[in-house]
C-alpha cells in the first residue's frame, strides 16, 4: 500500500482512492493531489467526465461498470479469475496496461513503476487511444442495453422463456 501511495503521488496524477479501512493512515502519505476516502459509489464516480483511469483488481463487478462508464483501466490482479480478466482488458479490449505483471500476492510492484504507467493512462499518446477506445466499447455497451438493443432483446426472451417453462402445459 506504501508503494502504491508513494508511486501515485511521484506520478503527478490527481487520483480518488478508495482503501476501506486504510484510508485515515494512507491520506497522509498521498499528499495534496490525492484523496483517499473509505467507501464509494464505484460506477457514479467511474460515470464522472473527470475521470481519466480506473485501478483495479479485475474482479468482473468493477470490470464490467469501467466498461460501462467508457474509462480504461490499470489492471492489478491477484487471485483467480482476475488474471484472465486482465488479458480481456488489455490484449482483447486494448482498454488496459497491465500494472502487475508477475502472478502472486508476494511480488511488489514498485512505486517507480506505478508512476510510470499512471502516467502513460493519463498524460500518455497511448492513454489517448485507450479512452477513445473504451469510449467506442461504452457507446456499444449503452446501445445493447436500449429497448430494442440486443441485450435488451436477449433479455427479454429468456425472460418470456423462463415464463412459458413455469406456465402449467395443457
Amino acid at each position: 500500500m506504501h508503494e502504491f501511495a508513494m508511486g501515485l503521488q511521484t506520478s503527478g496524477v490527481r487520483y480518488l482512492w478508495v482503501a476501506r479501512d486504510q484510508a485515515l493512515n494512507l491520506q497522509e502519505t498521498c499528499g495534496e493531489m490525492g484523496l483517499v476516502i473509505p467507501w464509494c459509489d464505484q460506477l457514479r464516480v467511474l460515470c464522472h467526465s473527470s475521470i481519466g483511469g480506473f485501478m483495479s483488481q479485475c474482479g468482473w463487478n468493477s470490470t464490467l461498470e469501467a466498461i460501462y462508464s467508457g474509462v480504461p483501466m490499470l489492471t492489478f490482479p491477484l487471485l483467480a479469475d482476475q488474471h484472465p480478466t486482465s488479458g480481456f482488458i488489455v490484449e482483447d479490449m486494448k482498454i488496459g496496461l497491465r500494472v502487475k505483471e508477475d502472478i502472486g500476492m508476494d511480488n511488489v510492484v514498485g512505486r517507480d513503476k506505478i508512476a510510470r504507467i499512471v502516467r502513460r493512462l493519463i498524460n500518455g499518446d497511448e492513454g489517448i487511444q485507450m479512452r477513445e477506445r473504451a469510449k467506442e466499447i461504452q457507446r456499444s455497451c449503452r446501445k445493447a442495453i436500449e429497448k430494442d438493443g440486443s441485450t435488451y432483446t436477449n433479455l427479454h426472451a429468456f425472460i418470456d422463456e423462463l415464463g412459458r417453462r413455469r406456465s402449467p402445459r395443457q
